[in-house]
């Protein structure tokens, strides 16, 4: 059965569209690591170039890490929705912007990471994406565009809380970047804490099929 469209575009096209932009983001990733143009380098030149290539480093793994567990989201959430309206794409539309925009705050906390200015801004396009995230799913719910014809609270409540616990430690990271002497440091561990339990947790698909076992959906 083909679900029904809006203004021509199935669930299809927005999942393409989403797989090319994170593909295209994920690799763009890499262009922090880009080598300067030394000239009569020496071996001690080069090591040190790369020793201190550590933070950032760091930051295109845990970026990299993070973008990927919002793709499994995002595509754990799109396989249970049957249809689409105009709202869900521009909601989608809104959270693949600040998704395009993780290159850059990645490569500031990698270059700036000790400082506060760089962990806000990497904190804050965290926190928009998950928020962004959040509301394209409880817009699939509230307009009911999923397979099944309900969600059961415990589920919706369960789901709601790993989509938004990310943003919550990234505001917490943020505090302690703004509050705390050496806070930044602080911040970027709460970021790597947070990829860790995300990475270990996995998606939010096996909470989405209990609702469908209930009604005999498959």
């Amino acid at each position: 059965m083909t679900a029904p469209t809006t203004l021509g575009l199935g669930k299809g096209r927005i999942e393409s569209l989403s797989d090319g932009i994170f593909a295209t983001v994920m690799t763009v990733l890499i262009l922090s690591l880009s080598i300067p143009a030394l000239i009569n380098a020496s071996d001690s030149v080069v090591e040190s170039y790369v020793l201190g290539l550590g933070p950032t480093i760091l930051s295109y793994v845990m970026s990299f890490l993070i973008l990927a567990v919002f793709w499994v989201r995002h595509h754990n959430i799109f396989h249970f929705v049957a249809k689409v309206d105009n709202t869900l794409i521009w909601l989608n539309m809104l959270f693949l912007l600040m998704v395009g925009f993780v290159p850059f705050s990645t490569e500031l906390i990698g270059r700036f990471w000790n400082t506060e200015v760089a962990t806000v801004v990497y904190g804050s396009n965290l926190i928009a994406a998950g928020l962004a995230m959040e509301a394209v799913w409880l817009h699939i719910v509230r307009r009911k565009l999923l397979t099944v014809d309900n969600v059961d609270e415990r589920v919706m409540a369960r789901v709601n809380r790993r989509l938004m616990g990310g943003p919550v430690l990234y505001f917490v990271a943020i505090l302690a970047s703004l509050a705390i002497p050496g806070g930044s440091e602080i911040a970027v561990a709460v970021y790597i804490i947070t990829l860790a339990y995300y990475v270990i947790v996995g998606g939010i698909g096996r909470t989405l099929w209990e609702p469908s076992r209930a009604t005999g959906r498959r």
